[in-house]
């Protein structure tokens, strides 16, 4: 499937890359590191990147604003996305052939062509396989943007998901003298403020004697935080991590239209069957959905007791 897509690559003057809704490190670097590489090895073609963007990694650069009309013989590249309703920009159906590379567990098939491998801790891993397998270009910008995805998505090379692949595509990358204490310092320096809304919300946990801990913010505690709710559940998820007491957790954050965001963790188990059931996928320990409300919240909570007496 390597040659199969990059011969594919090669074909089209114009790409256009998209990646999931509320994009994490691994999104925007995957899709911000293969712009690069595309354009480092075919300087003649159009590429273009697109979708919302994440507040804190808006220093990761921006997207490109294009017209309908691109789409038009371009062909698109989804990175990092399990299921097609996540998708951000919806306008990648416009594309005149779809490919799909990611690392998730799927949720359905979309596209023309896929390239999926849930043995690579990230997409930017995947996607550095796939730049040193075809001998692409790449320069120290590209490099840095692969390695944010791998660190965020490896939790800095700790997570169970890290193999030798991961080791191999950091190696590669760092060939490219790979900017560790900025991209470090970028995504671990935190301000005050932020390092006090954590020591609050660890006071909220929730902590069962089954090992399960979970935390529930309803909007209006989110608009007390200052912050989005997307950016509040993925910045306090890990705050229940390496706790000897806490084999699973969750945090449950409100939306303005009453509906919940569910992020769901491990040290162990499989919690993305549980995700998968609402709805929602990702990874074994790391997966994520939105419910209804905070009383079908409560039925998952009620999962990962069920999951953690197992």
């Amino acid at each position: 499937m390597y040659n199969k897509i990059y011969n594919l690559i090669k074909q089209y003057d114009k790409i256009i890359i998209h990646r999931h809704e509320k994009p994490d490190g691994d999104a925007l670097g995957s899709q911000m590191g293969l712009k690069i590489a595309l354009l480092e090895t075919f300087p003649h073609k159009k590429v273009f990147v697109v979708g919302d963007m994440t507040e804190y990694l808006n220093y990761m650069g921006k997207m490109d604003e294009i017209e309908d009309d691109e789409y038009k013989d371009a062909l698109v590249i989804v990175l990092d996305t399990g299921a097609e309703y996540l998708i951000s920009d919806k306008r990648y159906i416009y594309g005149k052939e779809i490919i799909k590379i990611d690392h998730h567990i799927p949720q359905g098939t979309y596209g023309n062509y896929a390239l999926v491998n849930t043995k690579y801790e990230s997409c930017c891993s995947l996607i550095t396989h796939f730049i040193k397998v075809n001998k692409m270009k790449l320069n120290q910008q590209g490099a840095n943007y692969l390695f944010t995805g791998m660190v965020t998505d490896s939790g800095r090379f700790r997570y169970s998901s890290v193999s030798s692949k991961t080791f191999d595509a950091a190696s590669y990358l760092m060939k490219y003298k790979v900017q560790l204490d900025d991209i470090y310092t970028k995504l671990y320096t935190d301000k005050l403020e932020n390092v006090l809304l954590k020591a609050r919300m660890t006071l909220k946990f929730e902590i069962l004697d089954c090992g399960v801990a979970y935390i529930k913010n309803t909007y209006q505690d989110v608009l007390e935080t200052n912050m989005t709710p997307y950016a509040l559940a993925r910045g306090i998820i890990n705050n229940m991590a390496g706790i000897k007491e806490i084999c699973l957790w969750a945090t449950f954050t409100e939306l303005e239209d009453g509906k919940v965001i569910v992020e769901l963790r491990s040290s162990g188990k499989n919690v993305n069957q549980i995700a998968v059931k609402y709805g929602g996928g990702g990874h074994l320990q790391a997966s994520g959905a939105t419910v209804a409300s905070f009383e079908e919240a409560d039925l998952v909570i009620n999962e990962l007791i069920a999951l953690a007496k197992e």
